[in-house]
């Protein structure tokens, strides 16, 4: 497990990371927990006093990695932009994205989107997954489901799929 302190910074105008809140991983801690990775990857342990598990280090370049960290997180913190925060962290090689059981039983009736979908990689399938288990309504959910099931026959990842769909509202 590694240990440091950093500050919560935040995205400018910054693309689709604009506004986004996160702590910054310095080369040489990412390389204590993998060494010679340079992709993204899960981690677990504390933000403070607050346990994390399956949460994302995203590459940025020159060895250093990004962790955004959601509304929640900050609010569990009581913690923002510019704030200290002590941080421990080791490698989540047990993280698992359960694939929701309407979503599988979708997938009887469409193989070829089942099919596509678990030829995505863990995190491209934790996308689409996350997006489904957030919605708060039953028909938010099935709407979700059916565009996920849409985009799996299409042969789209979750990228494509919400340009499409912001075209669309357009």
């Amino acid at each position: 497990m590694v240990e440091f302190d950093t500050i919560i910074l935040q995205f400018g105008e910054q693309g689709e990371k604009t506004g986004w809140t996160y702590i910054e991983i310095p080369a040489d801690v990412a390389q204590q927990m993998k060494p010679g990775n340079k992709k993204s990857f899960r981690v677990k342990g504390k933000l403070d006093a607050l346990a994390v598990a399956g949460m994302a280090l995203m590459p940025i370049g020159g060895g250093n990695f990004i962790m955004a960290l959601k509304r929640e997180i900050c609010k569990a913190l009581r913690k923002h932009r510019g704030a200290m925060l002590h941080v421990c962290l080791e490698p989540d090689d047990d993280f698992k994205y359960i694939i929701p059981a309407d979503l599988l039983e979708c997938f009887e009736f469409e193989p070829e989107a089942g099919e596509f979908f678990h030829s995505l990689s863990e995190s491209h399938r934790g996308y689409f997954i996350k997006w489904i288990d957030s919605a708060k309504a039953d028909q938010t959910r099935a709407n979700r489901i059916a565009a996920t099931i849409n985009a799996m026959l299409r042969r789209m990842d979750y990228g494509m799929m919400l340009r499409e769909q912001k075209k669309a509202r357009e």
